[in-house]
């Protein structure tokens, strides 16, 4: 953590003009930064008492004097645990990989995000963060996913999935829980990309990001000298999205102030731009989504109960990884068929005694954490297979735990390995009721197929009569 409570960031960069918007946006967060034009100077500095208070390090990549992954490696040799983010006007895998392996934490692509680079600086703070996975960059391996995509096999989530894309045909706003990882952005393009909307913009606003006072000029726009500083015309997030979709992550972070708009956007379909004389119509899709309870929020006081009551008209719920381990196995060779094709990397295996460690771990960072942890061992593996010393992180977690393959119940394992995602068995090791059973396969082939009930009869093998009536017996409801 910082100390005195201001943190300080060394910014290496010989662009003034450069230096002067980093070390702002710095400032945004409460970072005090320092400069230095070479890699001679920064090296110099980390001696000096400023640097000796360094909490991390941006680096612009075409230094002028150093190969960038030669001035990587020796400031991690003189601060192994100094954090050491790099920005690039290339934005590609490649270059994310090799800044990885020289010993980069984060990197970033000009021009910069207000909000990634607020983003990425508050992370170095997070010493205590159970994800710490180069969560970052693995945002660069993302692409959209349609529905039939989506890997998971679990009730819970298929159930979600279901409620997404029968949500997607509509109009109306959609309102994704879940804990942070978990794929709430996944699940957001997924429904983007099945709507009538998806030839046009999915645009995505960070609201916990987005420094308190900019919320409304990023949201809804401003006009030129509406405000000190103010200098050029904003077009706002809302228009950027106009005809398509507009995603806003950790909506309940939002400020109250910004919410009073909010809500009046959705209700009126129209934006009017800080210092506009006119409000402007817009026609737009709104996904939002959150890590709490936003319901909570709003018996707390935090939070809009009638824009909760507007963003809330479809409402789905992600469960958290460890309420579908079964899913492990899956997303493993998933994601890791995903990284293998990215530049620089290469299809990797994973050793049984991998998986297990992987299934052993309860991932309180969810699917991200799961896929930070394969990235950051593709990247650095040398062999064939991933093993269990390619995710040391992993292991030291499962051990502080406690954990080990007694925690697994008996005949989970088996259930994991096979991404069956239906528990046989009760926490007492004693198999569960049958109807439990026959209820979990009946959700899951709902999930599955969308909610087509004839799809769902003919691969149950049974009637649609015989399904709605075990639908009723059961207590299910057909858009589970």
């Amino acid at each position: 953590m910082a100390r005195d409570g201001i943190p300080m960031l060394l910014l290496i960069d010989d662009e003034p003009a450069q230096r002067r918007l980093v070390a702002a946006l710095a400032a945004r967060a409460g970072w005090r930064t320092v400069f230095a034009p070479d890699g001679e100077t920064a090296i110099a500095t980390l001696g000096t008492q400023d640097g000796m208070r360094l909490d991390a390090v941006l680096l612009d990549q075409w230094s002028p004097d150093y190969e960038p992954s030669g001035l990587i490696r020796e400031l991690r040799a003189r601060r192994p645990a100094l954090p050491i983010l790099v920005l690039t006007a290339h934005n590609n895998v490649a270059v994310a990989v090799e800044a990885m392996r020289a010993g980069a934490t984060d990197y970033l692509s000009k021009p910069i995000a207000p909000e990634r680079l607020l983003a990425a600086l508050n992370a170095t703070l997070a010493d205590d963060d159970p994800r710490g996975e180069l969560r970052p960059l693995t945002e660069k391996i993302t692409a959209p996913l349609s529905f039939e995509d989506v890997v998971g096999s679990a009730p819970q989530f298929r159930a979600a999935l279901a409620i997404a894309a029968k949500a997607a045909r509509a109009r109306v706003p959609v309102l994704i829980e879940g804990e942070s990882g978990v794929g709430k952005d996944v699940i957001a393009r997924a429904i983007h990309a099945a709507s009538p909307r998806h030839k046009q913009a999915m645009v995505t606003v960070n609201c916990g990001a987005i420094p308190a006072n900019l919320v409304e000029s990023e949201l809804f726009g401003h006009e030129r000298g509406a405000f000190t500083g103010a200098f050029e015309r904003h077009v706002g997030k809302f228009l950027s999205a106009d005809m398509g979709t507009l995603f806003l992550d950790e909506v309940s972070e939002m400020p109250f102030d910004a919410q009073v708009k909010l809500l009046r956007v959705l209700q009126d379909g129209e934006v009017q731009p800080i210092g506009a004389r006119l409000p402007v119509h817009v026609d737009v899709r709104v996904i939002a989504a959150t890590n709490k309870r936003l319901i909570e929020e709003v018996e707390a006081g935090r939070f809009r109960e009638d824009l909760y009551y507007r963003l809330n008209v479809v409402q789905l719920t992600v469960p958290p990884l460890r309420e579908r381990m079964g899913d492990i196995p899956a997303l493993c060779r998933h994601l890791l068929a995903r990284i293998a094709g990215q530049p620089g990397l290469r299809s990797l295996g994973l050793t049984d005694d991998a998986l297990a460690l992987l299934l052993r771990h309860d991932w309180p960072g969810n699917v991200r954490q799961l896929q930070n942890a394969l990235f950051r061992a593709a990247v650095l593996c040398e062999g064939d297979a991933l093993t269990p010393q390619d995710f040391p992180q992993i292991a030291a977690q499962v051990m502080a735990g406690g954990g080990g393959p007694q925690r697994t119940e008996p005949g989970s394992r088996q259930a994991h390995q096979e991404g069956a995602g239906i528990t046989l068995f009760e926490g007492d090791g004693h198999v569960r009721q049958l109807a439990e059973i026959e209820a979990d396969v009946i959700r899951l082939a709902i999930g599955h197929y969308r909610g087509r009930m004839t799809e769902v009869a003919r691969r149950l093998g049974i009637g649609r009569s015989t399904l709605y009536r075990k639908l009723a017996e059961l207590g299910i409801e057909s858009a589970a």
